[in-house]
């Protein structure tokens, strides 16, 4: 019997209300324990611009060159660059970042596919989590700002979360960047028509949390605009 079998077991066999109970409260202790392990570490490293994107885009992939030639410019402008830690655009933009001769951290997750740190994060800058949700907090933040490529489900968990937050006005404002019309423009055609026209579930002005752009010089010019703006700078 396999390590997945066990797991599919495990997670069927009967338990009492007790046992679930007592399971529930230590896992709070583990809970805890990420959180500070993750403030601590990650006060260290200091805020950093976040690019995030699908851990399944190839090498050879025009976002994948995209990424990585974002992140080469981040840290030219003295901003780190933080990833999800994995293969695909996270490599990518942690590969920018090395080769910048840059900070380049990983906030990674526990995953039984897919995500295996990347060998271009600063192994000191290296964190991993097993909840989801307390690595979304670290993004949250310690980013100044979120570039986001094209990616999948966990992609767009970690963009709307983003807006989520700033448009009910629990974190302070930053500057969210789509990148790839090709990719974003059915997405965004969506949100404006029925979204906010039809349904008028959104304000006008909430559209303007993030902006869609194609290059990476639009992507970080954005970044330095909006911190020109409020009279702000990198942190690192």
């Amino acid at each position: 019997m396999d390590e997945s079998t066990d797991l599919i077991k495990e997670a069927f066999e009967p338990k009492t209300w007790n046992e679930i109970h007592i399971q529930d409260s230590w896992r709070v202790f583990k809970i805890i324990s990420e959180l500070v392990e993750g403030y601590e570490k990650m006060s260290r490293i200091g805020p950093s611009v976040a690019i995030f994107g699908s851990a399944r885009t190839h090498f050879n992939d025009k976002h994948y060159k995209l990424a990585e030639e974002i992140a080469f410019s981040l840290v030219q402008k003295g901003y780190g660059v933080i990833t999800g830690g994995g293969p695909g655009i996270m490599e990518a933009a942690n590969k920018g970042a090395k080769k910048g001769k840059g900070k380049s951290a990983g906030i990674n997750i526990d995953l039984p596919f897919e995500q295996k740190p990347n060998q271009y994060i600063d192994r000191d800058k290296l964190i991993t989590f097993d909840h989801f949700f307390v690595r979304k907090v670290m993004f949250m933040k310690y980013s100044q700002g979120f570039i986001v490529l094209p990616g999948g489900f966990g992609t767009f968990d970690e963009l709307f979360e983003a807006i989520t937050l700033i448009q009910t006005k629990k974190i302070g404002r930053f500057p969210i960047v789509l990148v790839g019309s090709e990719y974003w423009s059915g997405l965004l055609e969506w949100i404006t028509k029925v979204m906010m026209e039809e349904e008028n579930n959104i304000s006008p002005d909430d559209l303007n949390i993030f902006r869609l752009v194609d290059t990476a010089e639009e992507a970080v010019a954005y970044i330095d605009q909006f911190y020109s703006r409020f009279l702000l700078s990198p942190n690192f």
